[in-house]
């Protein structure tokens, strides 16, 4: 077992071999004069030793960095005086994209624009299409896809807190979750035959029925993850490295939170009690009981203790999609909007028609605009469409919700070091 203090007693160890850093005027910039050492000043009997500004170009390519992200980063010593993030490195143009697509075709695309919350994202863009098209799913599909976004919550919230408490320095929690991460999976596997991008949420419910099972699999996991959150948290809660590195770390007010438009965790840990599925839920969540933990001190340790909470929450809710999933359809029985069965396109021509123009040409839409918004796991995961009345959207926007995070990283780090 791998122990924080051990890694933070060879850090202190390296720190004290090294010579101390005075601090550094406001007045110090990038530049360096060609003249003089970069570690010295200007005094000629050398005692006296300065370190100026420099900046370090973190990513994209880059062991912490887990995504494409770049960041150009000012440091003093260890501590970040300015940060300008480079977005866009994964940028495909998929708002572009789409408008060459039916609806039907561009769920697909939203499975990549976050491949560690891909069913919620299919969610958000069938509620809106949903909504257009004026159309009721069936209760089975609502139940399923409450179930499937909580799920997707777990894994998103397992690679938030784990892979900050591996570069932290705790290796164990990261390989003990990671193999409750392979579980759920294999059930995105085993509902739609992929790993990731699963696009099993469609416009009119799910692609397919749960397999024969599946509902006895998710509650034996179940039952036993919650061992699993207590194990995490002895390992990292109460640990004095852990706490150092995270308390009074990222401090964001509630007015702060407010003003640069975070939501999710962002937001509920700096004391905000805000969440879509409470305000405004859609689904099945309106059927199901579960708290909205928040934070005191807006700080990386509240909202780390928020995302331990959201376990539970998730787990909660996962139980009662399991005791109230109804049987019936899993998508409304307008063919026109979601396939025929294939026992149907056997025997009748006209179900093979409908089935060949769904996947040939697509349905129309009704002209109208909307907005729709779900709490996706990083915060309110957005999309506006705007419909032409033809099969395809004349225009997409989506609002994700780490551009938000990312855009108010400047304005925070002079509380990161």
């Amino acid at each position: 077992m791998l122990y924080l203090h051990k890694l933070a007693l060879q850090s202190w160890t390296r720190a004290l071999s090294r010579p101390a850093c005075h601090n550094i005027s406001s007045q110090t910039t990038l530049r360096r004069n060609s003249k003089e050492s970069p570690h010295r000043s200007q005094d000629a009997s050398g005692e006296s030793r300065k370190m100026r500004h420099y900046t370090v170009n973190f990513g994209p390519q880059h062991p912490a960095a887990h995504g494409v992200l770049r960041l150009l980063l000012e440091l003093n010593g260890e501590e970040i005086i300015r940060a300008d993030p480079h977005v866009g490195l994964l940028h495909r143009g998929t708002e572009k994209l789409i408008e060459y697509k039916t609806y039907l075709q561009a769920v697909p695309y939203f499975d990549r624009l976050d491949y560690i919350s891909m069913m919620t994202n299919e969610q958000c863009v069938a509620l809106a299409v949903e909504k257009l098209l004026n159309i009721e799913i069936p209760g089975r599909a609502k139940w399923i896809r409450t179930l499937f976004a909580e799920i997707t919550r777990i894994m998103n919230h397992l690679m938030a807190v784990l892979t900050h408490a591996m570069d932290v320095g705790a290796l164990t929690p990261f390989l003990w979750g990671f193999e409750e991460r392979e579980k759920l999976l294999e059930f995105y596997e085993r509902v739609s035959g992929a790993r990731m991008h699963a696009a099993y949420i469609r416009p009119g419910g799910v692609h397919q029925d749960l397999p024969l099972g599946l509902l006895d699999d998710i509650y034996q996991w179940a039952t036993q993850f919650s061992d699993r959150i207590d194990e995490t948290e002895e390992l990292l809660t109460e640990n004095r490295i852990w706490i150092s590195r995270t308390q009074g770390i990222g401090v964001v007010s509630a007015a702060e939170a407010l003003n640069l438009s975070f939501t999710g965790v962002m937001l509920r840990g700096s004391g905000v009690r805000w969440d879509i599925r409470k305000s405004a839920p859609y689904d099945a969540y309106n059927q199901v009981e579960f708290d909205v933990p928040v934070g005191v001190y807006g700080d990386c340790y509240d909202r780390y203790l928020c995302r331990m909470e959201e376990f539970r929450q998730s787990l909660r809710i996962i139980h009662q999609c399991l005791n109230k999933i109804p049987a019936g359809p899993t998508r409304v029985e307008d063919f026109k909007i979601s396939p025929p069965p294939r026992a149907a396109m056997k025997k009748n021509m006209e179900s093979l028609i409908h089935h060949f123009q769904l996947y040939s040409k697509g349905y129309a839409v009704p002209p109208g605009e909307t907005y729709t918004a779900i709490e996706a796991p990083k915060g309110e995961m957005g999309v506006y469409v705007v419909s032409d009345g033809s099969e395809r959207p004349y225009r997409i926007h989506i609002r994700a919700p780490g551009f938000a995070h990312l855009s108010g990283l400047d304005a925070l780090v002079g509380v990161i070091c």
